[in-house]
């Protein structure tokens, strides 16, 4: 069990746990988790971690077919700018692997936004916390887990 499914259990919210074979030279991982459990790429999302004016980090979840829009990030933040954070950053403050960071579970909790597309689906996936796993919860319950908000986070 990864910190993110733990949590998930602790706190009784329905959720599934999805496993696929990763394939290490995936282009995507995202894609290639829709594509290996046979779902719609638009309810899988990414989990990116960026840093707000030079020194904050905080979390982005956004479906793995589109770009976070750093202006959005920032502006949903109270911040002036947004950067993506450096990968050794993102995995010392998340606890995870780059192409495994779930937004559930992190060693440290970090401001977190998801946009607001996830609210047009019953459930959504997000990492599990390794490459290869999924969890699959409702849209509202990701956000209590992480104290996170809907916000716009995409290139419209």
């Amino acid at each position: 069990m990864t910190p993110g499914i733990n949590l998930a259990k602790k706190s009784k919210i329905t959720h599934k746990v999805h496993s696929y074979e990763h394939d290490p030279g995936a282009a995507s991982y995202g894609l290639e988790a829709a594509e290996k459990l046979s779902i719609n790429p638009r309810q899988v999302f990414k989990t990116l971690v960026v840093k707000l004016d030079g020194d904050t980090l905080a979390v982005g979840v956004v479906p793995v077919v589109e770009k976070l829009n750093m202006k959005l990030i920032a502006k949903a933040a109270g911040a002036k700018k947004a950067a993506m954070a450096e990968p050794a950053e993102v995995e010392r403050s998340t606890g995870y692997v780059l192409g495994g960071v779930s937004p559930l579970g992190q060693k440290k909790r970090l401001k977190t936004f998801v946009d607001s597309s996830a609210k047009h689906f019953a459930t959504i996936f997000v990492s599990a916390g390794r490459r290869g796993l999924e969890i699959e919860l409702a849209p509202a319950d990701l956000l209590s887990l992480v104290s996170g908000e809907f916000v716009d986070l995409c290139q419209p």
